[in-house]
């Protein structure tokens, strides 16, 4: 593969993915804030805060009203030159985009972090480990298990268990909270076997093992209730596609030619399938990082999605936009990424490198 090619393409395809991420992040930054109207509301709120603390205030209480009004005025005013809200939203908005381009993220409005904090990106690290071991750990189980079993259902095609898979695949419809709903009802409230929800027990084990124990314990039932929500459907996505390579010519071509079988599946129906189910992967993976919401709220599991709820809920832009801004950041990463590998196991976009 030419490097300096590669170079050039990694380069030019880097600046073209950061710019359309910036535009994707003003364009949230817009949304967010309503075009400004959230200042109004953020104004209004401060505003009702001063008046509240100024009447519970004894030393004001020999105050007149228009006192009262011209003190609450100038604190408010204080206030909202504190926070920057005097200027115009147009140029705010720019700063906004500044700052996420830098990975500053800010303050929430009303959030805290678990330890207290009040930084964005406090509140969002302290989730993500969370979410990245129970979705990532979902999604590579997924992977390998949808890929082989697509493979081997594609050798068997009009078998009794490719029927099964094709016949049940309409039921990956259902999402994967529904299922674990189900599995709750049958392994938490009928057996006893398994906890509802939460991460590890409580109070939580103070021996290393006995806890990663104990957090392997709880992430069996989200587990289990993507990998049957997802099953079907994928397993029978990729036996598609690898039955669509395994009639391309050339594969009947090597066929003729007396080439072993697995040689054949390897380097004209399975590399070629590969970038597709990669992407798939790839993409799914990240999307798995924003957190599933209901999920997370189901198992009571402490990751992003339990963070991206209380934001949408408590209307904190800070923490939806720093939400945002990571998500952004790693979905531009991951097709750079992409594009890098489709070079390298796909002969077709390897010839742009050169």
């Amino acid at each position: 593969m030419p490097i300096k090619g590669l170079v050039k393409y990694v380069i030019r395809r880097g600046l073209v993915l950061y710019l359309t991420m910036l535009a994707a992040i003003y364009i949230t930054i817009l949304v967010a804030n309503m075009g400004g109207k959230v200042d109004e509301i953020i104004i209004a709120d401060l505003r009702m805060r001063v008046w509240d603390e100024v009447n519970r205030n004894p030393a004001y209480r020999a105050l007149s009203g228009a006192e009262r009004e011209r003190l609450v005025n100038e604190i408010v005013r204080q206030e909202i030159e504190r926070l920057g809200l005097d200027k115009p939203f147009l140029y705010r908005s720019l700063i906004y985009l500044r700052d996420a381009a830098l990975l500053e993220l800010g303050r929430a409005q009303f959030m805290t972090s678990d330890s207290g904090s009040r930084l964005v990106k406090n509140i969002i690290l302290e989730r993500l480990p969370a979410t990245v071991l129970l979705f990532t750990t979902v999604m590579v189980i997924n992977f390998f298990l949808h890929l082989f079993l697509g493979l081997y259902l594609s050798r068997r095609y009009g078998s009794l268990l490719d029927k099964i898979f094709v016949s049940l695949a309409p039921t990956s419809v259902l999402p994967g909270w529904f299922y674990g709903i189900i599995l709750i009802l049958i392994f938490y409230t009928w057996l006893h076997v398994l906890p509802a929800g939460g991460i590890v027990d409580t109070p939580p084990p103070r021996d290393p093992l006995l806890y990663a124990l104990s957090v392997l314990k709880h992430m069996i039932l989200p587990m289990a209730s993507w990998i049957i929500s997802g099953l079907f459907l994928g397993v029978y996505g990729n036996r598609t596609f690898f039955l669509i390579f395994s009639t391309e010519d050339h594969v009947e071509a090597a066929k003729a030619k007396g080439l072993p079988p697995r040689l054949i599946e390897w380097r004209y129906i399975l590399r070629p399938a590969l970038p597709p189910i990669i992407t798939g992967f790839a993409l799914g993976l990240i999307g798995s990082w924003g957190g599933a919401i209901i999920t997370e709220r189901v198992f009571n599991w402490p990751g992003l999605g339990s963070v991206a709820y209380s934001a949408i809920m408590y209307n904190d832009t800070p923490v939806i936009l720093g939400f945002t801004v990571i998500y952004a950041y790693l979905l531009m990463a991951t097709v750079l990424i992409l594009d890098i590998i489709y070079g390298i196991i796909d002969p077709r976009i390897k010839v742009q490198f050169g």
